[in-house]
């Protein structure tokens, strides 16, 4: 996992707990984590009396309009409650899915024996049906010029 405040792999996951079923966790790395450690009591000494909490940029308080479900609550269960939460916690799931996956696109794989082209895609649905309607009528010699056909198309 990388850390989140560098691109650093996280060596140190810490979770604070900010209230009743509140929780915030960071994932940093060895640097990242000193800084963090000495943070809190510099921010505690420059706030100001009368100056409101802004929790509303912690990530761990953010949370979907669709579902209502918090990032924290995704977090702690790994596990969305939308397919809007993606959008909704776009910044914070692409860190961690690059880290998982090594990269944010999705590139898939396609089987090896798939046909190159659209033709030979719709030539190959073409002859399975006729053969399995020469098995049908216990027509096996063609049937087998079908399956040779078939077998030469994937292996292309």
């Amino acid at each position: 996992m990388k850390c989140q405040r560098c691109p650093k792999q996280a060596t140190l996951h810490i979770t604070e707990v900010l209230g009743e079923e509140r929780f915030e966790e960071l994932h940093l790395c060895e640097d990242c984590a000193k800084k963090y450690l000495y943070e809190p009591v510099q921010q505690q000494q420059n706030k100001k009396p009368g100056k409101a909490d802004a929790h509303t940029d912690d990530p761990a308080s953010k949370q979907c309009e669709a579902c209502g479900v918090k990032f924290v609550e995704f977090r702690n269960t790994g596990r969305l409650g939308c397919p809007h939460d993606y959008e909704a916690f776009r910044e914070e799931l692409l860190p961690l899915v690059e880290s998982i996956h090594g990269d944010t696109q999705h590139v898939g794989k396609s089987p090896r024996r798939l046909p190159k082209t659209k033709s030979d895609q719709i030539e190959l649905a073409d002859l399975r049906k006729r053969l399995q309607k020469a098995v049908l009528e216990e027509d096996y010699e063609v049937a087998a010029r079908l399956r040779d056909r078939i077998r030469q198309l994937e292996e292309v």
